[in-house]
């Protein structure tokens, strides 16, 4: 029974080694997807930061056709790899409008300059509120709205050339 009692450690060992090279092998997924999907969205209205475009409000969104909305930064990345595929959409005919998390009006204006504009409208949030009320973790994330202003979809990440069907196909759906 003694000889059995000193394999145990070694079993032990031998598990947690397992368990770890399992968890190396499939990493656990990190995105972190919105509870508000499937729900209206929040009341707000937020003031313009470009010049030339009207700011946002949660009413915009409930006159009766899908439109994507986008949560962008002029100092983000990949908002910057996401913008050809924005005009895309824009040149597909997507109504596209966004909020611009912690920002200036100067910094949104040359970003909009050297990327292009694809928004309708784009509302200032500063201090990341409605980003963090529609369950927004960080920038860029595209919303799918309905006509209704109910957050249908989410898109987490910068929207790639491979992505823009899905959207098409979600903003199809949310009719």
């Amino acid at each position: 029974m003694r000889r059995w009692l000193l394999w145990v450690p070694l079993c032990a060992f031998g598990v947690l080694i397992a368990v770890i090279a399992w968890g190396l092998y499939r990493p656990a997924d990190r995105t972190v997807h919105s509870r508000m999907v499937g729900k209206p969205l929040p009341e707000f209205t937020l003031p313009a930061i470009a010049p030339g475009k009207p700011g946002l409000s949660s009413a915009d969104f409930r006159k009766g056709s899908p439109r994507l909305l986008n949560v962008f930064a002029s100092w983000c990345v990949p908002c910057i790899a996401e913008a050809p595929q924005l005009m895309t959409l824009k040149a597909a005919g997507v109504p596209i409008d966004a909020v611009a998390i912690k920002d200036t009006p100067a910094a949104v204006s040359r970003f909009l300059m050297r990327n292009g504009d694809p928004y309708a409208a784009i509302g200032d949030d500063r201090h990341s509120r409605l980003q963090l009320a529609i369950g927004s973790s960080g920038v860029p994330e595209t919303f799918v709205i309905d006509g209704k202003g109910t957050i249908v979809s989410q898109h987490v990440g910068d929207i790639r050339a491979d992505d823009i069907p899905d959207l098409l196909q979600a903003l199809a759906k949310a009719k």
